[in-house]
This record gives structure tokens, sequence and C-alpha cells, in this order.
């Protein structure tokens, strides 16, 4: 009975209105955080709502050639 709890969880939380999934938000330069951005990071969009969030870094990492 305990999976079948675990399984209409996850489902309600991936099914939610706002909620991306970490390919979308990786592929716009993102990372999926539990809870909360860290330092530095804001929150663009959901990757699972409403406790996986896609944080984006708020300066643009510099690349080298």
């Amino acid at each position: 009975m305990g999976i079948l709890w675990f399984i209409l969880i996850f489902i309600s939380l991936t099914d939610h209105g706002d909620a991306h999934g970490p390919d979308i938000c990786n592929h716009k330069g993102g990372l999926c955080r539990i809870a909360n951005c860290i330092s530095g990071e804001y929150s663009t969009q959901y990757c699972f709502e409403p406790i996986i969030l896609c944080c984006k870094s708020l300066s643009p990492a510099i690349t080298k050639s």
C-alpha cells in the first residue's frame, strides 16, 4: 500500500500545471534544486511543482575559448 501512495504522489507532482521537468530546465541553462535555489541563483519555473525548482545563475557563466 505504501508503494501505491508513493506512485500517486509522484504522478500528482509531475502532473501539475507549471511543472516542465528537468530536461527543459537544463536546456534553458538551469538546474533543478529541491525547495530553494542556492546563493547567486533565482527560480525561473518548476521542474516538479511545488517542491523542485528550476534555478538559474544571476550572472552568466564565463566560458573559455
